[in-house]
């Protein structure tokens, strides 16, 4: 890396170039500092129940001391967290934490086959679900490592009789909750009853510890735990709250969290960055419900609130967004996906704040670079790269380009992971032994320093700020009987940015479109089922016999 860093000269006023790393220990620090300076203060809001920093503190502690003392978990262990926004989250996420244990963030919506990798590659101990996404489990169960299971209902931590009546509307009015059997699973309430008759002992933990598997693919379709230590998510919450702290009233902030808290972006960024803050995260359970979200949004003055581009077009699309109070917001983050022009520019004339975009990696836990705050509007960087955050534009071989060249964009900061669980050479892939993490994303820096992403070295496509790799959908639809060959693609949409396409060679002449979307839906999770089919007689391919993806992408969209 040259000495020239262009960006610090055009960082926001206050800015500092480095962050103090020393500031805490751990996650847990800052959980502890957080609930012993706003513990009167709300912390955590869901479906009209509020939990204070003081019963973050208190319920955590409880689910902790149940791990270690009940289940008898040891510093290391593996527990997956398989639930979306609810109350049971944070004080699962932060009771697996305070006891020297490893969070693996799980997407609930995976189908058995992604489930059972996640659970084995992990040698995850326990999994804490909740109700409605059981059944997944339970059919997997005995082919995994996993010994306890804590199941939960959406309004276990609502309170009597808001909890029992919520529960029983969910599974029985609406039918969310398939029927599952597991035995000697164990309830989420009583397991912080029985935590509260044991006896909570603080684990020391250092920044060499690891806090989070946070699954990826990476740069191929096998998904991967990137290991983020607690010194990575300590320096990334510093690195961010320095940049978009300015504006901020400490214990007064109330973010949106929209975004699932399994996600890295809203993990750091909202249940960490505004925790410091002693702010409120406004939780959203089901952000696709766009009208009840926008009601939800109605009822609060709120004061930040993330997300990707497809959720700000989605509420901007939404009746009645345009008639909520903005007059309280003062930050808008964007991030996970590509933010587009159009919306960038609808929402600031809707809300009168501009979307800031941010641009980030699961390997670097995940904030690398964000534009500043005060932008007057959207540029189409994604920022400067964050204090004590390099980057580098290099060539094939590793060499710096000058500024202005393209190349693939490497970062390098206290906030890149410790490398993927289990997987030294996929590790050795991605990241040098002088730091240098290898994003896969082709870009070009400004003489001001501003990072400009021009395409992706990777063939990952992202849809609505998840990943969706080929690898993967492929090896599915290649099961299917009726399959010659198959190649994944992603194609431009409106919606979620990219969509996912496969182009078929059939086995069987009678297969169908309608086919292969029922073999996908069974085996892949909603956003990387294929939206576009087409059939071709052979796939273009190189001399060595690989499919050729780019023609497939230069080539019009059809579907079948």
């Amino acid at each position: 890396m040259s000495n020239q860093r262009p960006w610090l000269a055009n960082y926001p006023s206050g800015v500092p170039a480095e962050i103090d790393l020393h500031e805490f220990a751990s996650v847990v620090a800052v959980l502890e500092s957080a609930c012993e300076r706003f513990r009167d203060r709300p912390a955590f809001s869901n479906m009209g129940k509020v939990l204070s920093y003081d019963d973050v503190d208190r319920l955590s502690r409880q689910f902790a001391a149940f791990l270690t003392g009940d289940l008898g978990l040891k510093r290391g262990d593996r527990v997956a967290l398989m639930m979306p926004n609810v109350l049971q989250y944070p004080i699962a996420i932060f009771g697996v934490l305070r006891a020297g244990l490893t969070v693996v963030n799980t997407n609930p919506m995976y189908t058995p086959r992604e489930l059972k990798h996640q659970l084995v590659d992990s040698g995850a101990a326990a999994i804490v679900v909740l109700d409605n996404f059981a059944a997944t489990v339970a059919e997997v169960l005995a082919d995994t490592p996993v010994k306890h299971v804590i199941t939960t209902g959406l309004g276990d931590l609502l309170g009597f009789p808001k909890a029992l009546i919520t529960n029983l509307v969910v599974k029985y009015v609406k039918k969310l909750v398939p029927a599952f059997r597991i035995d000697h699973q164990i309830r989420f309430n009583d397991a912080l009853a029985r935590g509260a008759r044991q006896t909570f002992r603080r684990t020391e933990l250092g920044h060499e510890d690891i806090a989070f598997l946070q699954y990826t693919g990476g740069t191929t379709g096998v998904a991967k735990g990137a290991m983020l230590t607690h010194g990575n998510l300590v320096a990334n919450m510093q690195q961010a709250s320095i940049w978009i702290g300015r504006n901020a009233k400490l214990g007064q902030e109330i973010i949106i969290t929209a975004l699932p808290l399994y996600h890295i972006f809203a993990l750091t960024a909202n249940g960490l960055v505004f925790m410091k803050f002693g702010g409120l995260n406004y939780l959203i359970t089901n952000p696709r419900d766009m009208p009840g979200f926008v009601k939800e949004l109605s009822q609060v003055r709120f004061t930040a609130i993330t997300g990707v581009n497809t959720l700000f077009n989605g509420l901007l699309n939404t009746p009645g967004f345009d008639r909520v109070d903005f007059s309280s917001l003062h930050l808008t983050l964007g991030g996970g996906m590509a933010v587009q022009r159009a919306v960038a520019e609808r929402w600031k004339k809707v809300t009168g704040v501009t979307l800031v975009e941010a641009y980030g990696l699961t390997e670097t836990s995940p904030a690398a670079c964000m534009n500043p705050l005060d932008l007057p509007e959207y540029n189409g960087s994604i920022g400067l790269p964050i204090p004590s955050t390099e980057v580098s534009i290099q060539d094939d071989n590793g060499n710096e380009l000058p500024i202005g060249d393209i190349g693939e964009l490497c970062v390098r900061g206290p906030q890149v992971m410790k490398g993927y669980w289990n997987r030294p050479e996929e590790t050795a892939k991605v990241l040098t032994a002088d730091g240098w993490l290898h994003t896969g994303d082709i870009a070009r820096m400004d003489e001001k320093g501003y990072v400009y992403i021009v395409d992706r070295k990777k063939d990952m496509i992202l849809v609505s700020g998840f990943n969706v790799y080929p690898n993967e959908v492929e090896d599915v639809v290649a099961t299917h009987p009726g399959v010659l060959e198959v190649a994944a693609i992603g194609v431009p949409d409106e919606k979620s940015g990219e969509a996912v396409k496969i182009v078929v060679v059939r086995k069987d002449p009678s297969l169908t479109a309608e086919d292969l979307r029922q073999h996908c839906k069974a085996n892949l999770t909603g956003y990387k089922l294929p939206r576009y089919i087409e059939f071709r007689d052979s796939l273009p391919k190189s001399n060595v016999g690989k499919i050729l993806r780019r023609e497939l992408r230069d080539a019009p969209k059809t579907a079948a």
